[in-house]
């Protein structure tokens, strides 16, 4: 089945990019009709948006952590952060905290000091800090909201995940520490427990502590299993939302997740596996649901899986989907496709994580889907538009 997919609107900018002007999808069709396969819209540029694991950038921000000489105020030299980025691109994972360690129990002092606290974290002075769960949307940082800039900003430090954007992290303040805790497939540079403890040393110790998580830090996040252990330790915990990757990615491509006489819900999944398998954590019978459109996080390596179980339970082959990697950045890359077709194309495209997966009628409402067969994106809003009349 031939697609084809648009030129992302996410280009290197200088200024806001202003949404394509409206046209019929008849238009679309015939503007992409040239294109014989569905593929890539673009292939991602060397440099990820992303805190990768073994990002360059990332390590130059946290390079606080990593000094050798005893000092928390001089930065490290280049070969102790060239070690430490070589020992996570190893996969050294006691490597790297090794190497954190002292550094971060220098500053727990150093902020307990300016607070009052005494070295030993008791004495008057300041009460305890506070701990804000931020979403920074799914990668575009003009996405933020005006109270999670205004977070960041006032930040003494920054804990961050894979999936915040470097732009994002330009917004933390000089005088703010930065230290990544994400993960990904393969690689928790912290485990959840050891995250839980540092948010809880440095808000006890006075600090202004914001946890940066993409998309919204409730949707997927662990959010709640963070701000649940924070509070029992009588740590106030704000949590400031952020724009989903749902919601964000689906924006950008002009896809309405619910669509009156097309979609009458959506559904949020989760492709993880249980104990990295293959096979998705939770895929129910009336999650095939035509009238409701799926929406799949973290679902790349389950796709294989998903997707026939999906039509084994009753969703038409011929439902249109959309694959998207880095959505809402420059690296944006996307793949529609039947759902039938979805896995090959997907692999054929070679899309690497993060993709998020949107599955469901109103995929081929979207402006840039276009469907080589009769029973393509045409027929589906002309059966609406003459519902609505």
């Amino acid at each position: 089945m031939a697609l084809a997919v648009r030129t992302p609107r996410f280009q290197p900018r200088p200024a806001s990019i202003s949404a394509p002007a409206s046209a019929s999808l008849a238009a679309a069709a015939a503007a992409a009709s040239v294109r014989p396969r569905a593929v890539a819209a673009v292939r991602a540029s060397a440099a990820s948006p992303f805190t990768e694991a073994t990002s360059s950038s990332r390590y130059r921000r946290d390079a606080w952590s990593y000094a050798a000489d005893g000092s928390s105020s001089s930065a490290p030299s280049s070969s102790s952060s060239s070690d430490a980025a070589a020992a996570a691109a190893a996969g050294r994972r006691d490597d790297e905290i090794a190497l954190q360690l002292p550094e971060l129990r220098r500053l727990l002092d150093a902020l307990r000091d300016s607070r009052g606290r005494g070295a030993e974290g008791k004495g008057g002075g300041c009460g305890p800090g506070r701990v804000a769960l931020v979403g920074t949307g799914p990668g575009d940082p003009e996405l933020l909201t005006l109270k999670a800039v205004r977070a960041i900003e006032a930040a003494d430090l920054v804990l961050y995940d894979r999936l915040v954007s470097n732009d994002v992290l330009d917004l933390v303040g000089e005088g703010a520490r930065l230290l990544y805790v994400g993960k990904t497939a393969g690689y928790h540079s912290r485990t959840q427990e050891e995250i839980h403890e540092l948010l809880l040393s440095f808000a006890e110790a006075g600090a202004n502590v914001v946890r940066l998580k993409g998309g919204d830090p409730l949707v997927f996040g662990r959010g709640g299993e963070e701000m649940d252990f924070l509070q029992q330790q009588g740590i106030r915990v704000e949590v400031i939302p952020g724009i989903t990757s749902a919601s964000g990615i689906a924006a950008d491509l002009g896809i309405p997740l619910t669509h009156r006489g097309v979609a009458t819900s959506v559904r949020f999944l989760t492709g993880h596996s249980r104990n990295g398998g293959t096979d998705p954590l939770y895929v129910a019978g009336n999650a095939a649901d035509p009238d409701t459109t799926l929406v799949v996080y973290m679902g790349l390596s389950t796709l294989p899986s998903l997707a026939p179980k999906l039509m084994k339970h009753g969703l038409p082959p011929d439902t249109p989907a959309v694959a998207v990697e880095r959505g809402t950045t420059p690296q944006q890359r996307t793949v529609f496709a039947l759902l039938k077709d979805l896995v090959d194309e997907v692999k054929s495209a070679d899309l690497v994580s993060p993709t998020l997966i949107i599955i469901g009628k109103v995929v081929a409402l979207s402006p840039f889907w276009v469907e080589s067969s009769e029973h393509g994106a045409l027929k589906i809003m002309s059966s609406y538009a003459t519902e609505a009349r």
